[in-house]
């Protein structure tokens, strides 16, 4: 037992990778903003269904080549990694594409969705013999290290409950991609992988699965609670699309508690409070991480713990193997299907 929380471990950079960015979008901009501030990252390819598009983005980040097609792309050999960063109804059928072409692929949460497609793609890459990876850079942050290694300390004790949430408040509009079906619209891709994802991180695949929710107009669920058991352990994610939550992060066992955020999905802060009584009392420890002004620089991390394993060849992440990436899926499926969700 020590007197501090332990420093955060990080990522050796690897190789210096030259990136191609399916899709111009927000996420992107910010991807790509990170690689460039952090990084030795190569961003040299960007391709959009709008040729005018991928062009303005390509200029804006001194890029040298833009294209107005997907495959087009995926031809350039200067692009040894292909950025997933679409609207995730084509999330999958993209990684495919990539991988087929021997390229190494980060993919946008969600990866896919649901678990046949996420298995499409792990299996495809696997036989390629390429890195296939979510972009859930929660993982890859200071922060969460800090977090596994409290955990791997034995801080808590034996973990008992784990609970995340992320909520936001968007007005019902069937134009909305979060609202479209035919979009796989609905809060659990879009913000409930976070705390879902999280849970995994921490206890494992669930052994059963509860949910409860309410579905928008168009069918798609706007809350979701997701409780699951592990063992002896509980986990329970919640997520909105017509609230504003705390997205805050906790573990709990006998011997205290470790909290995440918030916001725990930039893991800006953990808080260990040891000692399992009540109320309060025991002993409080911080780590926080040194404010940079933009939390989305923070992307960098999961860019370079990427480059990382493909320079050590690796088909998979060791934060998140393709079994777990595909569990998580199958957990928002479980979910969706018990809530009624289009």
């Amino acid at each position: 037992m020590t007197d501090s929380l332990p420093s955060p471990r990080p990522f050796p950079e690897g190789p210096s990778l030259g990136w191609g960015v399916l899709g111009p979008g927000w996420i992107a901009t910010r991807f790509v903003t990170a690689l460039l501030k952090c990084t030795r990252q190569r961003p040299v390819a960007v391709a959009s269904r709008s040729e005018p598009r991928a062009k303005s983005f390509a200029d804006k980040f001194d890029m040298p080549n833009s294209y107005g097609a997907y495959d087009h792309l995926l031809m350039d050999p200067q692009v040894d990694a292909v950025y997933v960063a679409t609207p995730h109804h084509e999330h999958a059928r993209l990684a495919l594409l990539a991988i087929a072409a021997g390229k190494h692929v980060l993919v946008e949460k969600p990866f896919a969705t649901s678990a046949e497609e996420a298995r499409a793609v792990v299996d495809s890459a696997r036989g390629m013999g390429v890195l296939a990876m979510e972009a859930m850079w929660t993982r890859y942050l200071p922060g969460f290290d800090v977090l596994r290694q409290v955990l791997e300390s034995g801080e808590v004790g034996q973990v008992a409950e784990v609970s995340a949430d992320f909520g936001f408040m968007l007005p019902f509009d069937p134009k909305s991609r979060i609202y479209d079906p035919a979009l796989a619209g609905g809060a659990l891709l879009d913000a409930g992988i976070y705390p879902i994802s999280f849970v995994s991180a921490v206890i494992g695949a669930p052994s059963a699965i509860f949910s409860t929710g309410t579905l928008a107009p168009s069918g798609v669920e706007d809350q979701a609670v997701v409780v699951t058991r592990h063992g002896s352990a509980t986990g329970i994610a919640s997520t909105w699309t017509r609230a504003a939550t705390p997205v805050h992060a906790t573990i709990s066992g006998p011997d205290g508690c470790v909290e995440l955020g918030p916001p725990f999905i930039s893991a800006p802060s953990v808080v260990l409070k040891r000692g399992g009584g009540w109320p309060g009392g025991g002993e409080v420890l911080r780590w926080e991480q040194e404010t940079t002004g933009d939390v989305l620089l923070g992307l960098h991390h999961e860019a370079k713990a990427f480059a990382s394993f493909v320079g050590d060849g690796r088909v998979e992440s060791p934060l998140q193997g393709h079994d777990e990436t595909v569990q998580i899926i199958a957990t928002i499926d479980e979910a969706r299907r018990q809530i009624g969700a289009r």
